[in-house]
């Protein structure tokens, strides 16, 4: 789930003119590290990242990214967990990427510079897994009309 996180990030920083080249070719070089260089999500219970994602004799991946995943374990029903992707511009690793001839290739310098001093933007879910999938716990404003109108005072009535 991380990797298809990771992919599409990449797609829509792709699509909107951040990026070129293939986005597999991206994967290969770990780009979306880059931009989402924490964890996808973590397991949630009697503190706010459980402990519990890691099985005993189970080892930590080392690459970018992927050395921060909180849980690589099977999930299972009622297991509950937040599901956090998210976009950063973190002058660091802009910088590392932009000086690494094998990622620099991607990205499109004066656009990638518009966002420095942009921080990131991150969504945060919380979940319970089902046996069918998942029920979403979270209820907040997804759609750019629902978020101005809360911003503009308004209230937000969940679909839910």
């Amino acid at each position: 789930m991380h990797l298809l996180a990771e992919r599409v990030i990449l797609e829509d920083l792709k699509q909107h003119g951040l990026l070129k080249g293939e986005v597999e070719d991206m994967m290969k070089v770990r780009l979306g590290a880059m931009f989402m260089p924490h964890g996808l999500g973590h397991f949630m219970g009697l503190d706010t990242h459980d402990v519990g994602g890691y099985p005993e004799g189970t080892k930590r991946m080392e690459e970018a990214g992927l050395r921060n995943l909180r849980t690589t374990r099977t999930l299972e029903q009622n297991m509950v967990l937040t599901i956090e992707p998210g976009i950063y511009f973190i002058d660091t690793l802009l910088d590392s990427a932009l000086e690494n001839p094998d990622q620099a290739c991607f990205l499109v310098r004066e656009q990638i510079e518009q966002f420095r001093n942009f921080g990131g933007v991150r969504i945060e879910d919380d979940i319970v897994v089902t046996a069918d999938g998942m029920e979403l716990l979270t209820c907040v404003p997804r759609t750019v009309e629902e978020i101005e109108a809360v911003m503009a005072g308004g209230t937000f009535k969940s679909q839910a």
